[in-house]
């Protein structure tokens, strides 16, 4: 079963979830605020996907700028950013998609139609 996780209120996370359901593509949904990501989900999800950590970043957040994170990241670990991440589930990117052999971060339909 495909893992959705996203913010409610998001309009690109709505956006993926019509896709979803137009496509017919099965999924859990998760709230990524009410229940946000562990240190170990997102080290695994980090470590399968192949994708640099920053991608997982809510780069365009208001936490993400209030923290100023564009100027800290770089001085950190891949462990602190992990640490980081879980703190809050707004820092994260959305919406996340976990399939069985692939993560998604962020709504791009073309790299999403890969899974039909």
């Amino acid at each position: 079963m495909n893992l959705f996780i996203c913010y409610p209120k998001c309009s690109t996370c709505k956006k993926a979830e019509k896709w979803l359901k137009e496509h017919e593509i099965p999924y859990q949904f998760r709230d990524i605020k009410q229940d946000r990501p562990s240190r170990e989900e997102l080290a695994e999800w980090h470590e399968k996907s192949g994708l640099e950590l920053k991608r997982f970043f809510n780069t365009s957040g208001t936490l993400y700028k209030e923290m100023k994170l564009k100027d800290r990241l770089p001085a950190m670990t891949d462990e602190e950013k992990l640490e980081l991440l879980a703190t809050d589930g707004m820092l994260v990117k959305r919406p996340i998609l976990v399939t069985e052999d692939r993560i998604f971060t962020g709504f791009r339909e073309k790299e999403w139609e890969e899974l039909l």
